[in-house]
């Protein structure tokens, strides 16, 4: 498993890696994942001749934690800085999971001559993103809560428990899924899990992120209506397979917001939210088959 190198973008070092050669693929993960939940996607781009790119955004991962509440737009910006910092100035396939799918929405539609396909993975979606709490107030809760766990000591005593345990609840499984590790958890290395997870720099992160999520999807709106989408886009939804209400729903949520793109729409069937360890085959070719509709 492959740890990368620090690029400082508007100041916060960002804990990024750059795999393979070829025409550029950006990868960013949802809501307090890290960058190795990629590795198996990552492996099968290099494989067909792709750059890729992931990273972690901050307070996530290894990188540092954030100097101000994120933004779609302000996460867009950063995707494109940190493209600046690694030389890659041509246009990208940038692929978003779950609320990373806001920023990669944002970044294609502030970016047009940048992008070279969309990929949203499982993306998050909110048609009516209006909040009872002022954004202010939330992040000071936010914040309060972030230092109030610091403090008890949980994030090192039940950190890596609780990631494995998010994992377990939001996977699946499929033909191309790898066999679970002993413990039942992700198909990440402990130590690296152990050394992202005990931080509490990660959990403040997710807890700032998560606070400020209807105010990003309300600025992805906003964009809809005045920012096109010049680049071809591909909306891959995970469906555990099952009749239940809830899973019929979240897949119909999918499609619909393939029309509104104008977008291909593709499901991934058996999976859980993480489409990339349920599926990463899928989501490979998915990825691909985007950057050729451009090219």
């Amino acid at each position: 498993m492959t740890t990368g190198r620090f690029v400082r973008v508007d100041g916060v070092p960002l804990h990024v890696v750059v795999e393979g050669s070829g025409p550029p693929v950006v990868l960013s993960a949802g809501l307090a994942m890290a960058w190795f939940d990629w590795d198996q996607v990552a492996a099968l781009l290099v494989a067909r001749g792709r750059t890729v790119v992931r990273f972690d955004r901050p307070g996530h991962g290894l990188s540092a934690p954030a100097t101000s509440p994120p933004t779609a737009a302000g996460e867009a910006h950063r995707i494109a800085g940190l493209l600046d910092a690694l030389g890659l100035t041509g246009p990208v396939t940038v692929a978003g999971h779950s609320i990373a799918g806001f920023h990669a929405e944002a970044f294609a539609r502030l970016y047009p001559e940048r992008t070279a396909a969309l990929v949203l993975v499982d993306t998050s979606i909110e048609e009516d993103p209006r909040t009872v709490w002022p954004a202010g107030v939330r992040t000071g809760a936010a914040r309060v809560l972030g230092r109030a766990l610091t403090a008890a000591g949980l994030p090192a005593a039940l950190g890596p428990l609780a990631r494995r345990a998010a994992v377990r609840a939001s996977r699946t499984g499929g033909p191309d899924r790898p066999p679970p590790s002993a413990a039942g958890g992700p198909p990440a290395a402990r130590d690296l899990v152990r050394r992202v997870y005990r931080s509490s720099r990660v959990w403040r992160g997710a807890l700032l992120e998560n606070a400020r999520y209807r105010d990003a999807a309300a600025e992805v709106l906003a964009l809809r209506t005045g920012r096109p989408l010049a680049a071809p886009v591909t909306v891959l939804a995970g469906y555990d397979g099952s009749s239940g209400r809830g899973a019929l729903r979240w897949l119909a949520r999918q499609a619909e917001l393939a029309v509104r793109l104008g977008a291909r729409f593709e499901v991934a069937e058996p999976a859980g939210h993480l489409v990339m360890l349920d599926r990463p085959g899928l989501v490979a070719r998915v990825v691909l088959d985007a950057g050729q509709r451009r090219a």
